[in-house]
């Protein structure tokens, strides 16, 4: 209902000037147009209760009475209501209404005639929102059924005052000499100032705009939003502005200012164009809006940002790295070149970050030795480059798939190549050493925890490494090493690196790493065994013997070629457990691994006790001189059996920490040997062992890939006759290491020659034969 009447000259109809039931349509209509009239330009005035349902019983007898024909009957007997000149009539009402509005508004431009269609706008829609009510009988009745016949010009009412206002009002102000109208060029003027940072009326301009597109009317179904007039008389013209405007300011900046300066005013236009389809657009023209945006603020700008990506790497300037990658990932494929630069700009890095690390040419060691790379330092060197721009990509570059990827080829690249790596088994064997210094029991700098993280590091290194075979053989030989000598940090940080290689690699490349924990475990039940039986058989030798019985299968570990004659001292109990494990498990064939064997030998000649941690060759050794104070090379040799490859490296330790004295050939107990430790460490490796030990594992991973090729090999032919063999052995095996084309031709041929293939009738295809 309207507002009630609040005092005022204009005088209120009363029921006494109702028309009579059956007047006519001239005079029912005189009493009628005077109540729309009223509230469609004097609502603000009020109307009462009273007054608006006499118009309301008006309309309802001037439909219904039958005297009047307002009610006829169909063949069906159905009662049929009369309605269209009461519709017509207020029709020509409305008509009339706007064109008086028209007139007024043709003397206005820019902003006062923005204000006054805003105006008239909403008295209008008001007043027509009120009159549909008044009118409801006649739109439930004869509207519906003459919509329900297909009648597409007739409108309920409400609709009906949109349609007078677009034809006789709307569009004759569309009119002008120019293709865009003045109400439109207004509003645009509007938004210009606000480009411009004036203040304007965010509230006229919504409503202006709502009106366009409120007279989207479409005639199948007047109850769904049609956009058509807000998009050909106002959204087209707005988009070529905004076109226009852009484009010229754009070009203007980027010669007066910098880069980054630029990138900041682009992104606080893109921001407030945002902004704008918020405070008075309709949200159908944000897509179109924001296209045309950065096609014109970025794309059209693209090139001189992808020149400038380059010096905000180098100078790290990561703000501006995350305004240029929010700018260009709107735009296709706005991200491909900084993605290229990106992807070298690590790699120089990286490689670079090695080169800082090597030592110096001619550097020596506080031994007079020359200087080697320390696995340490060259592992966190290649951390620190993959942390820094990891979090680059991971910050500024919003962890986008392509950066990532970008990353990891680049690291991939410098881990595997550059100055340190001069093989591609170099940095398996450096991470390797790496993880075996973080392992042991002597690294005293990190906790557990630090531990920990220190390992979910190594593990990043390991999975660009593109050998990971070598790496599994170095790691191997090293976890054997510290499991042999009781040389790990603990069992816990241990099951977790594996674990986390297992992870990454699958079972198959953990699993003998596996087995040699188990192997640890069960020595000690077998060693517990073997003293009990001792105990119940009386024996009281005075040594502490504990013993690992490894499997073959599953331990990088090997006799050396030498023959070893067993020390007396130790011998017995030799025999003894020989014979124990022999009784228990009948069948098994122990090989003693002397070299990695390790003892306790307590002085006795001196006067100040010491306990000389050895080798079993330098026990072997030592134990000489229990009967001789005084012995020649040959005599040592014939008495312990060691090859000279192995004794002469043992020898010179002695010598060098001063427990046997060299004169000539002979080799003399230094009697008065004196030292600040009671327990001396003489089982020191050698440097030559070294070296041959990582030959070794090379030969290993050599031998290993040849079985790796023809398995792969021989797999996949069994599925099908082959013409691409080469193409998918490689593909199949890149994941462990990188093969060589070379080397899968050898196995090819190696199949061949074993009939496990046949060549095929056509050229480089294969057969299996089963």
């Amino acid at each position: 209902m309207p507002p009630a009447a609040s005092g005022s000259v204009w005088r209120e109809p009363t029921k006494a000037d109702k028309p009579p039931k059956d007047a006519d349509l001239q005079t029912a209509w005189l009493f009628l147009q005077d109540g729309v009239e009223h509230i469609m330009t004097r609502l603000h005035l009020g109307m009462s209760y009273q007054y608006y349902i006499l118009l309301y019983t008006a309309i309802y007898d001037y439909c219904t009475v039958p005297s009047r024909g307002g009610i006829s009957f169909n063949q069906k007997g159905g009662a049929s209501l009369q309605g269209a000149d009461l519709y017509k009539k207020l029709n020509q009402f409305l008509t009339e209404h706007c064109k008086q509005m028209r007139d007024e508004g043709e003397k206005l431009n820019d902003l006062e005639l923005l204000k006054y269609y805003a105006r008239q706008w909403d008295r209008y829609t008001t007043g027509a929102s009120y009159v549909h009510k008044l009118f409801n009988y006649l739109n439930k009745h004869w509207v519906k059924r003459e919509k329900d016949e297909g009648r597409k010009d007739v409108y309920t009412v409400y609709t009906l005052a949109l349609v007078a206002w677009k034809r006789n009002f709307f569009r004759y102000i569309q009119k002008d000499t120019n293709e865009v109208s003045r109400l439109t060029q207004a509003v645009l003027r509007q938004i210009e100032l606000q480009r411009n940072g004036e203040s304007i009326d965010n509230g006229l301009l919504k409503k202006v705009i709502e009106s366009y597109v409120a007279l989207g009317i479409d005639d199948a179904d007047a109850q769904r939003q049609n956009l058509d007039v807000y998009n050909e008389c106002f959204q087209k013209y707005f988009i070529q502005a905004t076109d226009k405007y852009y484009a010229a300011e754009s070009a203007a900046f980027v010669t007066a200012n910098s880069v980054p300066d630029y990138m900041k005013k682009a992104e606080d236009r893109l921001q407030e164009e945002g902004d704008r389809i918020n405070l008075y657009l309709h949200d159908s023209t944000r897509r179109e809006l924001k296209e045309k945006c950065e096609l014109v603020l970025i794309q059209a700008h693209q090139e001189l940002l992808w020149e400038e990506f380059q010096s905000l790497l180098d100078a790290d300037r990561e703000s501006d790295l995350a305004r240029m990658y929010g700018l260009l990932m709107r735009v296709p494929a706005g991200l491909d070149p900084l993605r290229k630069k990106f992807e070298d700009h690590v790699k120089r890095a990286g490689l670079a970050a090695v080169e800082r690390v090597l030592p110096a040419p001619g550097a020596v060691n506080e031994a007079g030795k020359a200087e080697t790379l320390d696995p340490k330092s060259y592992i966190e060197a290649l951390l620190a480059v993959h942390s820094k721009f990891g979090g680059i990509v991971n910050g500024p570059f919003r962890s986008e798939l392509g950066f990532n990827a970008s990353l990891d080829r680049a690291c991939r690249e410098f881990a595997n190549t550059n100055a340190a790596a001069k093989s591609s088994s170099r940095s398996p064997e450096l991470l390797a050493s790496y993880a075996d210094q973080l392992l042991r029991k002597n690294n005293k700098d990190l906790d557990p925890d630090s531990l920990e993280q220190a390992l979910n590091q190594a593990m990043v290194i390991f999975k660009f490494i593109d050998d990971k075979d070598v790496f599994q053989k170095f790691y191997q030989k090293k976890l054997a090493q510290r499991l042999v000598n009781g040389g790990s940090a603990s069992d816990d940080a241990e099951s977790s690196m594996i674990s986390k290689l297992k992870e990454v690699s699958g079972y198959d490349y953990t699993n003998k790493l596996t087995r040699m924990f188990s192997d640890v475990n069960v020595s000690r039940d077998v060693t517990e065994k073997f003293k009990e039986k001792d105990r119940r058989d009386g024996q009281s030798e005075d040594i502490d013997f504990t013993v690992m019985v490894l499997g073959t299968n599953f331990w990088p570990l090997a006799p050396q070629q030498t023959d070893f004659s067993i020390p007396r001292e130790i011998a017995p109990l030799h025999e003894r457990f020989t014979k124990f494990y022999n009784d228990v498990h009948s069948g098994r064939k122990l090989t003693w691994l002397w070299h990695v064997s390790k003892n306790e030998l307590r002085t006795t000649y001196l006067s100040q006790k010491y306990i000389f941690m050895t080798s079993a060759y330098q026990m072997a050794i030592l134990t000489q001189f229990n009967e001789n104070d005084s012995l020649t090379y040959r005599d040592i040799q014939t008495g312990t059996k060691i090859v000279d490859g192995f004794l002469k490296p043992q020898m010179a330790l002695l010598v060098k920490s001063k427990v046997l004295l060299l004169d000539g050939d002979t080799y003399d107990l230094n009697l008065n040997f004196k030292s600040k430790k009671i327990r001396i460490q003489l089982n020191m490796p050698v440097r030559a062992e070294q070296k041959a030990e990582a030959t070794e594992v090379l030969q290993a991973v050599d031998e290993d890939r040849k079985f790796v090729y023809q398995a792969t090999i021989v797999r996949l032919m069994k599925a099908r006759k082959h013409q691409a063999l080469i193409q998918e052995v490689t593909a199949t095996i890149s994941t462990k290491f990188t093969p060589k084309v070379s080397d899968i031709k050898k196995a090819i041929d190696y199949l061949i020659d074993k009939e496990y293939l046949e060549r095929g009738s056509e050229k480089d295809t294969y057969n299996y034969l089963a």
